[in-house]
């Protein structure tokens, strides 16, 4: 107790004590029972009221006595305290600035702070790495396990991914001493799991991630979407993809990369239904360029009905560059190689690039026509450059109108589409 609440309450006992004596003085003390106290041969005998205010009497003045042998402590403590403080708040300024060895020096000092000294110890880390000393920045680590295992393990798990090191940072963030993870521990456990190709276990880490406001709402959704697309890509059956796909959010199932994922996956398990079938929802919903591509590109049959499917989107949008080259690709697979080449000359006026020249070589290499097929390979080289292609021989100029002519686009009823 502090010497002023010491004093307080002395002044309380002896108002209270005032009181009471005056309220003995007016009734007989010896009934309320007496006190004898015999020692060294002496009896000490008083009334009963008298004793007990006696003994609170010196119970504070005990008190107040210890309170005053203990102040000199207490500065000596205060002072300690606030130096402790001063060095926190001094290395800390100092490992903003790139001091590293002043800053390690006095962040080591305020290490010995009983509250702040975990704060200062994990700073003493930084500082240690920012000077490139290993064997220090291990013994500060030492010393905070000991002091906070749960800032140990999310300062372990930090360093151990910067150094590409996830299976161990999982294994720093899964020590039982750590547990519960604050958000940056969950954070980062998460994306260890994803560089481990875990991401299944990563995407089920979100709920607790959001609820617990890890990261902005619009960093939080890219997470999201990338665990998303990752987790789709390492399902290991078509059963596991599907309960995957099934878990997730209907926003996120309209997401193109999410969609590309999925189709890509389930072509690579030979679930060419599930795969086209979902890929044509999604163009349906949302027109979108890498979903039309990866149409045209995925390593499964059905070619026939991929090319339906595709020549009544032309109708929707004729000048589709993704669109174009699809429609070569599926057309060259048939055998209709003629056709293939309107659609991918097609396609290059309309913008498209270095796919559309790979997929004219390849069709004039396999029609035995290697000159227009090196150049064709030669024009995919430029054009990812960003230089310009040479027109290929053979292409007149009632050729060339067509390709740059668009019809008029219409919407899924035939009505033509309002521009603006």
């Amino acid at each position: 107790m502090k010497p002023y609440r010491w004093l307080v309450a002395m002044l309380l006992v002896a108002v209270i004590g005032v009181i009471g004596a005056q309220w003995l003085a007016q009734h007989d003390p010896s009934r309320f029972g007496a006190v004898l106290v015999r020692a060294g041969g002496y009896d000490y005998s008083t009334t009963l009221p008298r004793a007990v205010l006696l003994l609170v009497l010196a119970w504070l003045v005990l008190g107040f006595v210890w309170s005053l042998l203990r102040l000199p402590f207490r500065a000596w403590t205060r002072h300690r305290k606030r130096q402790g403080r001063a060095r926190l708040i001094e290395g800390l300024r100092a490992l903003q600035g790139g001091h590293w060895q002043r800053a390690e020096r006095l962040l080591g000092a305020a290490g010995e702070d009983p509250e702040a000294g975990s704060v200062a110890l994990a700073a003493a880390v930084r500082a240690a790495d920012g000077r490139g000393d290993a064997a220090a920045a291990d013994a500060w680590l030492a010393r905070l396990a000991e002091r906070d295992p749960v800032t140990h393990a999310i300062l372990q798990a930090e360093r151990l991914l910067e150094r590409a090191l996830p299976v161990d940072a999982i294994n720093a963030l899964d020590v039982a001493a750590a547990q519960p993870l604050p958000p940056r521990g969950l954070l980062l456990r998460a994306r260890a799991l994803a560089m481990v190709g875990r991401s299944g276990e990563a995407y089920g880490l979100l709920g607790a991630l959001r609820q617990q406001e890890a990261l902005p709402a619009d960093a939080l959704a890219r997470l999201e979407l990338d665990l998303a697309t990752r987790s789709l890509h390492e399902a290991a059956d078509a059963n596991l993809l599907a309960e995957r796909w099934e878990a997730m959010p209907r926003a996120l199932r309209v997401e193109p990369a999410v969609v590309a994922a999925y189709a890509e996956r389930a072509a690579a398990l030979r679930w060419d239904e599930a795969a086209l079938r979902h890929l044509e929802q999604a163009i349906d919903t949302r027109w979108d360029e890498r979903l039309v591509d990866l149409y045209g590109r995925l390593p499964i049959n059905h070619v026939d009905s991929r090319r339906a499917s595709a020549q009544l989107w032309l109708q929707q949008h004729p000048a589709s560059p993704a669109l174009l080259v699809t429609l070569g690709r599926l057309a060259r697979r048939q055998g209709q190689w003629l056709q293939a080449q309107e659609f991918l000359h097609r396609a290059i006026a309309q913008g498209a690039g270095a796919e559309a020249w790979e997929e004219l070589g390849a069709g004039f290499a396999a029609a035995g026509d290697e000159a227009l097929a090196r150049r064709a390979y030669a024009n995919a080289v430029r054009t990812a450059r960003g230089e310009p292609a040479e027109e290929l021989p053979g292409r007149d100029l009632r050729g060339k109108i067509q390709d740059l002519a668009v019809p008029e686009e219409r919407d899924e009823h035939g009505l033509p589409r309002l521009k603006g």
